[in-house]
């Protein structure tokens, strides 16, 4: 029998905010929430972004001033909601009303004489160009030298222009990760995947060294990564620039720009893990790629923890262009048409993401998330928290295609998969009522139409009736490789708190939206913490990178549990998790109070090679009990003599 993958912790950051404690799905919901609840993630936002914390007996403000806790709150609550979700992009990453580009130009004298200019001798360019001389400057200034031109040479201009898109789900207003550890100028992906995972492994109310000591090394996985690597400055965006920008490039740019440098972060700055590493690249789908590496790792037995997540920090004037040249971002001019405003009008960036309405694109976003993972003996043996189990992922490609960008069959193929692995584990009626999808609604006219089609069709294949769809980029934007991560996240808050986000950015589904056995959720939808058995994410990835998983309840994966394990192991197991439970509200009410529980641990506990031990059937890492064992199975005994 396969070992079932169940979810023991989550963590993570986008634009709602934190992930753990359910606070970036309680963000979504907030009006719906009761107030203590609401008081709390609406604190979490505060502590997050600097402006609130707790010192000794004293709640103190942003400058350090003592403040009343409630007072204060119900103050900011206002900025809170509106510096968080999307909305107008924000000048701390880059000014969108001055972006710098360069004009191609052709200098000449005027007349056809002989140009001349002074120039810093670091200045010159080597070789000289052809009709160049150079000779000591008139001004006598230091340093500088005199140019006569004799013929035409081009230059480049330094120029700024307006954004065309001004709309993200960029994190919230004043939280900036580079300041909570030494982040040495790394790329923004990095900094978020060091708090992400550090939310993540602090959520799961059991210390990691305790992990370590029951799993042997080479049972343990990272698969996290980005779909764009790193683009801003401080990676494979600095690369490419700096010396178009006049500046050096630097020896970090590269080797952190990798796609996979994320895991490699984990593994050497957070975990220590000499477990497998590494990640999948799947354009919008990277998740859930993810996903199906670390569950099959799990299933088979190969490995009993797993980390699952990615990483993606796209805000960057480039990547912006990037989509933009493509259409496929929601720009201002295309948001006023929609909106029936004149060119001086602002449109509401807060609702420029629509699934599944009439829109006119996708919103770009940035998010960080992990999921941890343990096989479910592991998770009853120590106790851990149960938010879910991963039942299934399938991956499929579109065939043959038009456009690389077209939409084609592999989509139907891997929602119709996770639908009837849904089936095989919950049954055909609990399917068609306590089921929800997590649609991919990017808020782009192709999306509406095709993955309307999709659930649709499926829908109708499997008799479901008004299958609840909920499309929360319409919150937090899309994150690309992380996309799903933040369904995943979202759909744990549904049996936590017992709500649907609904779309609210929406006003009615447009025309040309396959609607007959779906119900768009345009409200929130109330269905109790244990009204929904499973959820469906789904995930469309260009250039023809579909995947689709099935997610199950708690409350199903307990009922799973009692029957492989017996009664008598449930309740021995329900002992245990009381003392992780309390561990992981105490992270959360910390974290609320503003302490920073991030983990770095440069240059820690680095082991060389007097710390191995080798023999012909296992190896010892010095400081970690189990072992690593050398006798291996052989998968093909029987070709062997």
């Amino acid at each position: 029998m396969a070992r079932l993958p169940v979810i023991a912790g989550f963590g993570g950051i986008n634009a709602a905010g934190r992930s753990s404690g359910h606070h970036a799905y309680r963000r979504m919901i907030i009006d719906s929430l009761p107030q203590e609840q609401a008081t709390q993630t609406l604190a979490s936002l505060a502590a997050l972004t600097g402006q609130l914390q707790r010192r000794e007996d004293r709640w103190l403000n942003g400058l350090g001033e003592s403040v009343n806790f409630d007072t204060y709150l119900t103050e900011i609550a206002p900025s809170l909601r509106q510096g968080s979700l999307i909305r107008q992009v924000e000048q701390n990453l880059f000014d969108p009303a001055h972006l710098l580009f360069h004009r191609r130009a052709s200098l000449a004298a005027v007349n056809g004489g002989t140009l001349e200019f002074e120039l810093r001798k670091k200045h010159l360019p080597d070789p000289l160009p052809e009709g160049w001389s150079v000779s000591d400057s008139p001004s006598n200034k230091e340093g500088c030298l005199k140019v006569s031109a004799a013929k035409n040479f081009d230059v480049l201009l330094r120029c700024y222009r307006q954004a065309a898109v001004n709309s993200a789900g960029q994190l919230p207003t004043g939280f900036d990760p580079a300041t909570l550890y030494p982040s040495r100028n790394h790329p923004r992906g990095l900094q978020l995947t060091v708090f992400a995972a550090s939310d993540a492994i602090n959520s799961l109310g059991i210390d990691w060294e305790t992990i370590k000591q029951r799993v042997a090394p080479d049972q343990i996985s990272v698969y996290v990564g980005s779909g764009l690597s790193q683009l801003d400055y401080n990676g494979n965006g600095g690369m490419l620039q700096a010396r178009l920008l006049g500046r050096k490039v630097s020896s970090k740019q590269l080797p952190l720009g990798y796609a996979e440098m994320p895991a490699d972060f984990i593994n050497a700055y957070l975990l220590g893990n000499l477990g497998t590493t590494g990640t999948n690249v799947a354009a919008c789908a990277t998740f859930l790629y993810n996903l199906r590496q670390g569950i099959r790792d799990i299933q088979s037995g190969s490995h009993r923890v797993v980390i699952v997540g990615t990483s993606e920090a796209p805000l960057v004037p480039e990547i912006f262009d990037g989509f933009a040249t493509m259409g496929a971002l929601a720009d201002d001019a295309s948001l006023r048409k929609l909106e029936s405003l004149d060119a001086h009008q602002a449109p509401d960036f807060r609702r420029a993401c629509r699934p599944f309405g009439f829109n006119t694109g996708f919103t770009l976003a940035e998010s960080a998330q992990c999921i941890i993972l343990f096989d479910d003996e592991l998770a009853l043996d120590l106790g851990a928290n149960i938010y879910g189990a991963v039942n299934e992922v399938f991956i499929n490609a579109d065939g043959f295609k038009k456009s690389i960008a077209s939409p084609g069959l592999g989509n139907y193929i891997s929602l119709a998969k996770a639908v009837a692995a849904t089936r095989n584990v919950i049954g055909d009626e609990a399917l068609k009522r306590r089921s929800f999808i997590q649609a991919h609604g990017t808020g782009t006219l192709q999306n509406r139409q095709t993955e309307s089609h999709i659930i649709n069709r499926i829908a109708e294949t499997f008799s479901i009736d008004a299958w609840p769809v909920a499309a929360i980029k319409s919150y937090v934007g899309h994150s690309l490789a992380s996309s799903s991560g933040d369904q995943l996240a979202a759909s744990l808050g549904v049996w936590a708190h017992g709500f649907i986000p609904g779309i609210l950015t929406v006003d009615a589904i447009a025309d040309d939206v396959h609607q007959e056995n779906l119900e768009f959720l345009l409200q929130h939808k109330e269905v109790g913490k244990q009204g929904m058995d499973a959820v469906i994410l789904n995930s469309k990835g260009f250039g023809g990178n579909n995947a689709s998983a099935s997610v199950l309840a708690p409350h199903i994966v307990e009922q799973m549990l009692r029957k492989r394990h017996g009664t008598a192991s449930l309740k021995k197991y329900k002992k245990r998790n009381e003392a992780v439970q309390e561990n992981s509200a105490g992270y959360d009410a910390a974290a609320i109070e503003g302490i920073n529980s991030t983990i770095y641990k440069f240059d820690h506990n680095v082991l060389g090679s007097e710390s191995i031990e080798l023999s012909t059937d296992k190896i010892s890492i010095a400081g970690i009990t189990p072992e690593i064992s050398l006798v291996l199975a052989n998968s093909y005994a029987d070709m062997c003599d």
